[in-house]
């Protein structure tokens, strides 16, 4: 599960730098990655976004596991 965990987080870090850089410069990283003018889509960056948003619906679905476990690891013993 970590490298799942991994991956989604790595995505969403992307689709919110992407979201950022579309509200302060109106520049679609993802669509320039594939050669795409801003607000131009085919598969590929649907794929992207898809993606992004599949790992948002993941962290999402597994925050409160994933903060108690962080939690725990950062108790000390008595």
């Amino acid at each position: 599960m970590k490298k799942v965990d991994l991956a989604a987080g790595v995505l969403v870090i992307v689709g919110a730098l992407n979201w950022g850089l579309v509200a302060i410069a109106e520049f679609d990283l993802v669509a320039a990655i594939f050669g795409l003018d801003f607000g131009e889509t085919n598969a590929a960056p649907r794929v992207v976004y898809g993606l992004v948003g599949l790992s948002g619906l993941w962290l999402a679905a597994r925050a409160s596991s994933l903060l108690s476990s962080s939690s725990r690891s950062q108790q000390v013993p008595a």
